[in-house]
């Protein structure tokens, strides 16, 4: 077993997908990196990943998504982040699992120093100068590192935001629990069709959740109930508390699709279940400090938000620090493009959870309403400033205009015939309706040309503009992303912040691929030589 160095550059606190990712991107760069993880590898995690209601079933093309090279693979969770681990080490990185770091050490800022004070004037919370960690392992060992720069990768249990900025803040409308099993035996999705055995999800009966069914290896079906936690605690009130086994046996009832397929199906592990409770911060960043993945904030099972937003904000936290430590912008400077980066991902991906559960909830009623421009924009100008983490949503909006908001994007959803898109597509361009600055009164004069159905779809690709989903298939958005002026260079050997050039990534309409809403070999407007090594990965729900 090697020694943990008493120093190092960086040291990061979790090797999850997000602190393995930050580890393995410094340590490419040259920096002294020590991640230490407290599990050890292989460790049991849920994965991430469906039938929102009784309209036709919807599926992804990830070819036409992400072009020729553009694949999908459900991969073992625990193998994934066993690889991403010893990726960092070949990386360069020393990594060290079975290590718990439990007491951190700041120092106040030195009033006396110029440069310290700067540093003392970032925003709330700021607990000072990180200096140390203590860590500890089973055997009974222990010790202490100092470091210059931190990430806290460290999971839901949060170490910088919950002990020190005490900033965690829950959403008490995303309170559900989860249980899950693996099956043998059972019946093949879409059994010798173009679909047969692809990952299958429905919503329960009752509006109250879903069930995911994921193929693994060995013949093996992941199959899970996420349930609001509420209504989960009244139904078991009414068996009167039912084992986990049973409660989840009884809910495979409401999913009446899935349930065709385990007629002859056959449980072949515990049952097992977990809390997701849904939470962000105020911010995830501070002089020195960056915080990564589930440590800052969480949303949801629903849309594999945790691994990519775990990945984007361990990314976003090795660039930052490159661009502090090799001077190319302030620290205050380098720690507030994260935090507001971290936001920007965290807010769009709960905008999708948020529109989909409410999706899930109502069912097939006609729960879209109609919108005019002036109510569309108003949600938009209230909306993208809190995409960009310029602005707190307590601060502008009312609980109505969220709710009207998540109601827009709800359009995101609705499939739309592909000729008459592309027709709509055209005449905004003609019209010059596909500028963002355009005049809200000549907007409504160029609009006043469109038919009702026109508008219909106009709104439709509005609404998947705002929830920016070609940001879950590839990470091409992220260069191109401004805060502050400054934006990221991805080029290994100079990861950096830079300043920004304007340049905008390709839009992509993921969710009309969803719908089929794509020709043939036509990569959804991606260019041939775009993603040749982008890889779409969904996580196998397997713990």
């Amino acid at each position: 077993m090697s020694n943990i160095p008493d120093q190092c550059d960086v040291l990061i606190i979790g090797g999850g997908p997000g602190g393995a990712y930050s580890a393995c991107c410094l340590a490419r760069e040259g920096i002294d990196t020590v991640l230490l993880e407290a599990d050890v590898f292989p460790r049991l995690r849920k994965g991430g990943m469906f039938k929102m209601n009784s309209k036709p079933r919807v599926f992804t093309d990830f070819v036409a998504a992400g072009g020729p090279e553009g694949y999908t693979w459900n991969i073992v969770r625990s193998e994934a982040d066993e690889l991403m681990f010893k990726h960092a080490a070949q990386s360069g990185a020393k990594t060290f699992d079975g290590v718990r770091v439990g007491d951190l050490e700041f120092r106040p800022w030195d009033q006396n120093d110029p440069v310290e004070q700067e540093l003392a004037e970032f925003p709330a919370p700021n607990p000072g100068r990180p200096t140390s960690a203590r860590w500890s392992r089973k055997d009974g060992t222990s010790g202490v590192i100092s470091f210059n720069y931190l990430i806290d990768a460290s999971g839901r249990a949060g170490l910088v935001s919950t002990k020190h900025y005490k900033n965690r803040r829950y959403n008490q409308g995303l309170k559900n629990i989860a249980s899950w099993g693996y099956w043998k035996n059972m019946e093949p999705y879409d059994l010798g069709g173009v679909h047969e055995d692809q990952p299958y999800f429905e919503a329960l009966a009752d509006a109250s959740g879903w069930v995911w069914t994921i193929p693994l290896h060995g013949d093996v079906v992941s199959v899970g109930v996420v349930r609001n936690q509420a209504i989960a605690t009244e139904e078991k009130k009414k068996m009167s508390s039912p084992s986990t086994k049973d409660f989840y046996l009884q809910n495979l009832n409401l999913v009446p699709g899935i349930q065709s397929l385990m007629t002859k199906a056959e449980l072949v592990s515990e049952v097992k279940s977990a809390s997701d409770w849904s939470y962000s911060a105020s911010s995830y960043a501070s002089p020195f400090v960056r915080v990564v993945g589930d440590a800052g904030c969480f949303i949801d099972p629903f849309f594999s938000s945790g691994v990519h937003l775990a990945m984007a904000s361990g990314l976003s936290a090795a660039a930052t620090i490159c661009a502090s430590k090799h001077g190319d912008c302030s620290e205050n400077t380098a720690a507030d493009w994260h935090s507001k980066k971290v936001a920007e991902g965290y807010t769009r991906f709960l905008l999708v959870v948020l529109s989909a559960l409410k999706q899930i909830k109502d069912q097939d009623d006609p729960v879209l309403t109609d919108w005019d421009e002036e109510t569309f924009d108003r949600a938009f100008s209230f909306f993208r400033p809190i995409i960009q983490g310029t602005v707190d949503v307590k601060a502008r909006l009312t609980e109505s205009e969220i709710s009207d908001t998540i109601n827009f994007c709800c359009r995101a959803f609705i499939p739309v015939p592909l000729e008459e898109k592309e027709a709509v597509l055209r005449k905004m361009e003609n019209l010059g309706l596909d500028n963002e600055d355009l005049d809200p009164k000549v907007k409504a004069a160029l609009e006043s040309s469109m038919s009702p159905q026109e508008l219909h779809i106009m709104n439709t690709v509005r609404a998947r503009e705002m929830l920016r989903s070609e940001d879950t298939i590839n990470i091409d958005t992220f260069s191109c992303d401004t805060i502050g002026g400054l934006t990221v260079n991805l080029q290994q050997g100079q990861l950096t912040l830079v300043k920004s050039t304007g340049q905008k990534a390709e839009k992509i309409d993921v969710l009309g691929l969803f719908h089929g809403e794509h020709r043939d070999g036509d990569a959804a407007g991606v260019s041939d030589n775009q993603h040749n090594s982008d890889t779409k990965v969904a996580v196998a729900m397997q713990a």
